[in-house]
């Protein structure tokens, strides 16, 4: 008995320092694993970035507008007269001259017109007759004191009265005439055709466009602009004009007419740019102004890529170069160009801007510059310079 106890406390006593190790080794590793998480949560996350260094702002910027080359005078040619249009001889693109037939309208009716015109003046002008002989004889009887005075003056009466009549029907037969020549549209001036609004069978009212003519001569580009660069178009500036269709072609053109308040649907202001006569320059070519302006505040340009938001405002994030850690800045927007954004606050000269991965930066950032960028220019388009 006694022999048995004592072999089963031996087996107690031989497995408990095994115990005791296993737990010892599960401590050291949690102990282990503790320091490496303290030491990868003090560990700063570093990340590389491509930035741009604001250069000096400038004084002056470019802006550049496109519209459609137009005729300075454009004729929209109507009928002057009610009617039904019975021919139509021109169509779109066609070159006219001055006084050359257009359209027509049906003149039965005021070939009637005039028909009935003469029959009035006929009968008007036997009136005259007849009265003028009723006053000659009326002054024979008077003279020879065989009528009266009243008798007389009644006679000149009614000899004046039939002579107004006669007068007014020879106007009508005139009316009526000028109504016949009406049915004929014609051009006042020599262009060409750029829309016809009518056609055959159609029963048009007087003044009713019915054919649009581009008269020849000078040229212009209608553009749209708007109200914050309407201040930098005054008429007499000279501006540049270049074409889509050839990109050789570059006319100086100039600020001719500046409309006087905004359009109410887009809230621009036409402006119609006159161009040189060239026979290059083509009818509804697309045409590009180009104009300088000068910017009462210093504008600095950044790529579009360096800009964000933040709590509904627009920022940019910064780099402190001496800790190289990024911080948020609230701009001021002015406009945008083709591939940047025009700041008018918030950034000064020397200032290093990140330009891209923007969604990644947080305040206090640590980030890598492997060297500083190339400035960016307000002169220059904004461009982004890998870092």
């Amino acid at each position: 008995m006694f022999s048995t106890s004592h072999s089963h406390s031996h087996s107690r006593a031989r497995m408990l320092p095994a115990t005791l190790l296993a737990t010892l080794l599960a401590a050291a590793l949690l102990a282990l694993t503790a320091c490496s998480q303290e030491k990868a949560e003090t560990t700063p996350i570093v990340r590389p970035v491509k930035v741009v260094e604001i250069a000096q702002a400038s004084d002056a910027r470019t802006l550049n507008y496109s519209g459609a080359v137009r005729a300075r005078v454009e004729m929209n040619l109507g009928f002057r007269i009610d009617g039904k249009i019975s021919e139509r001889f021109v169509d779109i693109g066609d070159r006219v001259k001055a006084g050359e037939l257009l359209a027509r309208i049906d003149s039965a009716d005021y070939a009637l017109s005039v028909q009935s015109a003469k029959a009035s003046l006929d009968a008007a002008e036997r009136q005259v007759e007849t009265t003028e002989l009723a006053r000659n004889r009326a002054e024979q009887l008077f003279a020879k004191n065989v009528s009266s005075k009243a008798q007389l003056e009644q006679a000149t009466l009614s000899y004046d009265q039939a002579v107004a009549s006669r007068d007014s029907a020879r106007s009508a037969l005139d009316q009526a005439k000028n109504q016949v020549n009406y049915t004929d549209l014609k051009s006042d001036q020599n262009g060409i055709v750029t829309a016809v609004n009518a056609d055959v069978g159609q029963v048009v009212g007087s003044g009713t466009p019915v054919v649009t003519v581009a008269v020849d001569g000078e040229k212009e580009v209608l553009i749209a602009i708007p109200e914050v660069d309407i201040t930098q178009f005054k008429p007499g500036k000279m501006v540049k004009a270049s074409f889509w269709s050839d990109t050789s072609l570059a006319l100086q053109g100039r600020v001719r007419e500046v409309a006087g308040s905004a359009d109410p649907q887009s809230r621009t202001f036409a402006v119609r740019v006159g161009l040189p006569n060239d026979p290059k320059v083509l009818l509804g070519m697309t045409a590009n102004i180009e104009a300088s302006a000068d910017s009462a505040r210093q504008l600095i340009s950044i790529p579009l890529t360096a800009l964000t938001k933040k709590d509904d405002q627009p920022i940019v994030w910064t780099v402190d170069r001496t800790t190289e850690t990024v911080h948020s800045r609230v701009v001021t927007v002015t406009d945008f160009t083709g591939n940047g954004v025009r700041v008018a606050e918030g950034l000064t000269p020397g200032d290093v801007v990140v330009s891209a991965g923007t969604q990644f930066m947080t305040e206090g950032l640590k980030v890598k510059l492997e060297g500083m960028a190339a400035k960016q220019s307000a002169a220059a388009d904004a461009a982004t310079l890998t870092r």
